[in-house]
């Protein structure tokens, strides 16, 4: 029987390195953001109240059919660890323990004007090619640009982030900071490894190998999920102006874990 987990967390973050890195294990399946969450959210837009079908589903029968959806996915993955991946999946928690008993939800993490900071720099490596992550009326600066992305997948993914570190089933989530994870990419896979209770395999950080072109070409967004074959953190000055940057930089709330019963990789806070 397959064991599932989930990756879940911020953009820019460092999710799609992480899948790169586990599928090195034979035993795990782990990919960029699958359909899976929002194949169950439409079916149960269907079975809820507002539709004309909402007589003919119990309770039983909706946990029967998201179960369900879930295993026909992955049925023809041989693999004996899935990951699913998708940023909705922390505000999700409440069903997801209603459906399986032992699951652990990976959260990628990095200080929000650092996520902001590569946007821009993915957006200005693309000057003549106008992606879907803007229209024409936000795309004018690098203001009106944060704005629409706080207003969108950032601040989507912020608060539903927020919502499950604050609440009841935060122990099912650990938060790995992204510089750590390219910092020390073999201490915080022995750390993943010890919170989703499986045996550490031996990765090869000089050689991870992942690609989505079709995908990031279709977005017309080319690079965002291009991953680099070694694992390294790469030190640089920001190019977003000050002010934006010190403004995104206090959105980082999972730097104090007082009312949280979450797990952090983070750097430690000096007072």
């Amino acid at each position: 029987m397959k064991r599932i987990h989930f990756i879940s967390g911020l953009p820019r973050s460092g999710s799609t390195l992480l899948s790169g890195i586990l599928t090195q294990n034979s035993g795990f399946h782990a990919g960029m953001s699958s359909p899976v969450a929002s194949l169950i959210n439409g079916c149960l837009e269907q079975m809820g109240a507002g539709s004309e079908f909402y007589s003919f589903f119990d309770e039983s029968k909706r946990k029967t059919i998201f179960r369900a959806l879930v295993n026909a996915y992955y049925e023809d993955n041989d693999k004996e660890v899935i990951f699913d991946t998708n940023r909705i999946w922390t505000a999700r928690l409440h069903q997801l323990v209603e459906i399986y008993d032992d699951f652990k939800v990976v959260c990628l993490v990095r200080n929000p004007a650092w996520i902001m900071d590569s946007f821009e720099k993915i957006y200005r490596k693309n000057p003549f090619d106008y992606s879907k992550m803007f229209s024409a009326a936000n795309r004018a600066t690098v203001y009106s640009r944060c704005e629409s992305l706080l207003g969108g997948v950032v601040g989507m993914s912020l608060t539903a982030l927020k919502e499950a570190f604050y609440g009841e089933y935060s122990e099912k989530l650990l938060l790995v900071d992204y510089d750590l994870l390219t910092k020390y990419p073999e201490k915080t896979l022995r750390l993943i490894y010890d919170f989703i209770g499986e045996n550490y395999f031996d990765h090869d950080f000089d050689n991870v190998e992942f690609s989505s072109d079709e995908f990031d070409y279709t977005l017309g967004v080319k690079g965002l999920h291009t991953v680099n074959r070694k694992v390294e953190f790469k030190e640089r000055r920001s190019i977003l102006p000050p002010d934006l940057f010190e403004k995104y930089s206090e959105m980082a709330f999972w730097k104090d874990t007082a009312g949280s019963a979450a797990s952090v990789i983070g750097p430690k806070e000096r007072k």
